[in-house]
């Protein structure tokens, strides 16, 4: 492999306004040789104790150990299993999926291969946003080209191992990005969440055991398999392994998406790759993991990128995918703009989440116009409470209730104006 290869496994291969490569080029450039390696040389247990070992941690947005999670399953009994691949990527900002299911889908396919044989599953499905037309062809171009050589199938690499893949491009609901809603949604039912305990690795999809994985998240395994645990942790600056997809969008002068190590700095992200901020803007703040976590402001801007820090900053890693709030941008018509899509996103399943995220929308906009009241703070602080983290039956609305928080942390003043002033100052 290239020194670009082995700084940046998962985008080295991506060309921006190319194809992606086809199966060829793909196992020129070494592809398929973990999923080779972890099928010949490799026990399921062996490969889930390397993914354990590398710190890989779930990209998808909780950060949950990959290798830990896996373990969770029960020992195998006959029945079916499952891995299902979660690309229902709806989070408001966050694009980083889109680029690997586009840019290299075999690198997903490998991922696929080598994590179902680790939970030991002969059945994965790729869930697949509806809206993501362009990745679910490249996709099925890439399945079509694997299962012809025989890379998917019966038999896999020579071993004993069969597993058949399939992909569903779901009908879009941002709900289906909860893991419990997504297999709800596969098993043909309204997506709503469901109770756990029992969680998806003991009854999943059809009530068999389940694993779900983010896109990312699949992706780095096969260079985790080829290349080993140690070399992953080493590509990370702090204890996470690997690297990671970051993005910014709003007014930088180059949006987008790079792979970067785990624990590159906020500022580096924003004034190397982004290009800092575009003319005329100033930094205010930013959602650093896409919509559902809570605004860091400049004085964040040395906070390095990775789970444990930007938890001790204040909010969440999440996506990785930074919002960039600009000192031209009202905030409060950001944070409207944010509740109304989680209130259209509601599933509608528990009360304060139905109810709760239009009366916060509501709100939001009668501020915003200029109708706003000195009492409204402190409605918007009740919500904030009551739609809190274990007051709702998932995380949407908790979600949805972190840049709010913030919001009223960080620019009460901006708020107080609007209403003192009956009107948007912005407008």
């Amino acid at each position: 492999m290239t020194d670009d290869a082995m700084s940046r496994p998962l985008t080295a291969a991506i060309r921006p306004g190319a194809p992606p490569p086809g199966i060829a080029d793909y196992r020129r450039s070494g592809g398929y040789l973990g999923a080779a390696k972890a099928l010949r040389e490799m026990t399921p247990d062996k490969v889930r104790e390397e993914v354990t070992a590398a710190a890989l941690r779930g990209r998808g947005g909780a950060g949950f150990s990959t290798g830990r999670k896996w373990g969770f399953l029960p020992k195998p009994d006959g029945g079916d299993r499952y891995l299902v691949v979660n690309g229902d990527e709806m989070e408001p900002g966050t694009f980083k999926d889109r680029l690997l299911l586009e840019g290299n889908p075999h690198q997903l396919i490998e991922g696929v291969i080598i994590s179902a044989f680790a939970v030991r599953a002969s059945h994965a499905i790729i869930f697949l946003r509806g809206e993501y037309v362009l990745a679910a062809q490249r996709l099925e171009v890439a399945l079509e080209e694997a299962a012809a050589a025989g890379l998917v199938g019966q038999g896999l690499f020579g071993s004993g191992f069969d597993l058949d893949i399939q992909l569903h491009s779901s009908a879009g609901r941002y709900i289906c990005g909860e893991e419990t809603a997504l297999l709800t949604s596969l098993e043909g039912r309204r997506a709503i969440p469901r109770a756990k305990p029992p969680f998806p690795q003991t009854s999943g999809l059809w009530g068999c055991p389940t694993v779900v994985n983010n896109v990312e998240t699949l992706c780095n395994v096969p260079h985790i398999i080829r290349h080993g645990a140690a070399w992953f942790r080493a590509l990370s600056r702090g204890e996470d392994g690997g690297t990671k997809i970051y993005g910014a969008s709003g007014r930088v002068r180059r949006p987008g998406a790079w792979e970067l190590p785990m624990g590159t700095t906020v500022r580096e992200i924003i004034e190397e790759h982004a290009g800092g901020m575009q003319d005329g803007y100033r930094l205010r703040g930013f959602l650093p993991g896409g919509a559902s976590t809570e605004f860091l402001t400049a004085e964040h801007l040395d906070v390095a990128m990775d789970f444990a820090s930007v938890e001790k900053a204040g909010s969440r890693l999440g996506t990785g995918t930074m919002v960039i709030l600009d000192d031209r941008t009202c905030p409060v018509g950001m944070l409207q703009n944010l509740e109304h899509f989680f209130a259209q996103e509601s599933c509608g399943w528990c009360t304060p989440c139905r109810d709760g995220l239009p009366w916060t929308e509501r709100i939001l906009e009668a501020i915003e116009d200029g109708r706003g009241r000195p009492e409204d703070l402190d409605l918007l602080a009740m919500h904030v409470d009551h739609l809190g983290m274990g007051k709702t039956f998932c995380a949407l609305a908790p979600g949805a209730m972190e840049p709010l928080a913030s919001g009223l942390k960080y620019f009460r003043a901006d708020f107080e104006r609007h209403i003192a002033e009956g009107r948007c100052p912005w407008r």
